[in-house]
């Protein structure tokens, strides 16, 4: 008796197994652009039975669609912009009116992104949270009508605390406040900030929220944005968190170096317009009206665009953004990321670029936060080297910095890191800017980076042991994944 009820159970679990395997088969083929994608999760579907399929479940599902969401609120939004003519006397960058190969680029972003570049446009460089957090919180302390913010990670500690004291002095004033938190990345601590705002009286919710990774049919996909705009009017954005890693003044346990911005001008309403489409997502509240998108009038000498990426509507512009300005380079690139694992295509074209004769320059932490993501890089970067990159390894802190300056006018600030989790799963926000003096300030931020860090030579890659070879063989396997 019990064989037969043992035989009837395998037979129930294949005919489950299969039945999933061809579903995940479907779906994959269907909705994978990527063909190494496609074969890796068909192989573990089928390979791994049970498991494959439930991975595939909660973390190979790469499409939120907000689509319907963002339609219904562009539909009610004023389009008070203030577009950059072609006209050389009413400001446009002249850079774009010679053969740079900029023009070239800019039509690549609007075809994109679908955003015009919008002149008269401040940004401020602001270096670690000894800079950025107060100014941040200046900004809320001033408020009056509205405040939208948006964090991958809001950590309940004494930098997350002054912001809770800023937030909620707001919303006892009157300000309308409204935080959006990516759902894994509030349980970076304990007890987390979503509940703590909440109790306190912020309207506060998760981005995709993860405490049953079995219930959310997006659980791979998170919300990396950075985004806080006070008023409709000052912005911030770039690639810090809100946690006391990044407030080097009051000495934190685990130092992290990063840069962040402020943002004035009339880029800012798209600013709050990434955040307002996040935020009927996860919360179901549309955002209208002067309170959060007041008239804006230039107040600077920026052109800027802003560039929303995800795994919806809005998939690989971050790629393609990337491939045009190597593109375009004429004499030089500097990129700062905290994790490099870019795909094979980006690979090639950072290495056309080097042998065209542009000089690249990559700076990488010597370690980053995650040993796993150094192991599956180092495999990678001695086809780099041996095309004319050269790779700079700065020394801790951890340096969480992303930045791309292409030549002396063009930049993009934001967000992403170079891996495949920032391009292909992650929401992600970024600008691309045109001005000379804003490249001239970032460039002398790497040139610092570049200072305190050390060449990476392809002999020292070339002496690695074998076991240390072959765990960074096997790292890399996950790349896609990473």
């Amino acid at each position: 008796m019990r064989d037969v009820v043992t035989q009837a159970w395998l037979q129930l679990f294949a005919v489950v197994h299969t039945g999933a395997a061809i579903a995940v088969t479907v779906d994959a083929v269907l909705r994978k652009r990527q063909v190494s994608a496609v074969i890796g999760w068909v192989g573990l579907a089928w390979l791994a039975p049970g498991i494959g399929s439930l991975l595939y479940l909660v973390f190979g599902i790469n499409r939120v669609q907000r689509s319907a969401v963002a339609l219904g609120l562009r539909a009610a939004w004023a389009q008070d912009e203030h577009p950059v003519s072609t006209d050389a006397a009413s400001g446009t960058p002249a850079v774009l009116q010679d053969d740079s190969g900029l023009a070239g680029l800019e039509r690549l972003c609007v075809r994109l992104t679908g955003n015009p570049l919008l002149a008269g446009n401040r940004i401020d460089v602001l270096q670690d949270g000894d800079a950025a957090y107060p100014s941040m919180l200046a900004a809320i302390a001033g408020a009056q009508r509205s405040i939208s913010l948006a964090s991958y990670i809001f950590d309940n500690d004494a930098a997350g605390q002054a912001f809770l004291r800023a937030l909620c002095s707001a919303r006892e004033r009157g300000v309308e406040v409204r935080v959006l938190i990516d759902g894994l990345g509030l349980r970076y601590s304990r007890p987390d900030m979503l509940h703590t705002l909440r109790r306190s009286g912020v309207t506060a919710t998760a981005f995709s929220p993860t405490r049953n990774p079995l219930r959310s049919r997006y659980a791979n996909l998170r919300n990396h944005r950075k985004i806080m705009v006070v008023d409709g009017i000052t912005g911030f954005t770039g690639g810090m968190n809100i946690r006391v890693g990044h407030w080097l003044a009051r000495q934190p346990l685990h130092p992290v170096h990063c840069l962040h911005f402020g943002v004035q001008g009339p880029v800012v309403a798209d600013l709050q317009r990434t955040f307002a489409v996040d935020w009927a997502y996860a919360f179901g509240e549309q955002l209208l009206g002067d309170h959060w998108f007041p008239a804006l009038a230039p107040c600077g000498p920026v052109a800027a665009r802003g560039v929303a990426d995800g795994p919806d509507a809005d998939i690989d512009n971050l790629p393609q953004v990337l491939l045009g300005a190597l593109a375009v380079a004429r004499s030089r690139v500097r990129i700062v990321t905290p994790y490099f694992l870019p795909d094979e295509t980006l690979l090639a074209a950072l290495k056309v670029t080097a042998l065209r004769g542009v000089a690249v320059d990559i700076v990488l932490p010597e370690r980053s936060n995650l040993r796993v993501m150094d192991w599956a890089t180092r495999p990678q970067l001695p086809e780099l080297l041996a095309s004319g990159c050269r790779i700079h390894l700065s020394p801790p802190p951890f340096d969480h910095t992303k930045l791309l300056l292409v030549d002396d006018h063009w930049s993009l600030i934001g967000s992403t890191n170079w891996d495949a989790r920032s391009l292909r799963l992650n929401f992600e926000y970024n600008l691309a800017c045109i001005d000379q003096a804003l490249v001239r300030r970032l460039d002398t931020v790497v040139a610092g980076r570049m200072a305190g860090a050390r060449l990476l030579s392809a002999a020292e890659l070339a002496a690695l042991p074998l076991p240390a070879r072959l765990r960074n063989g096997v790292a890399r396997l996950l790349s896609p994944y990473l």
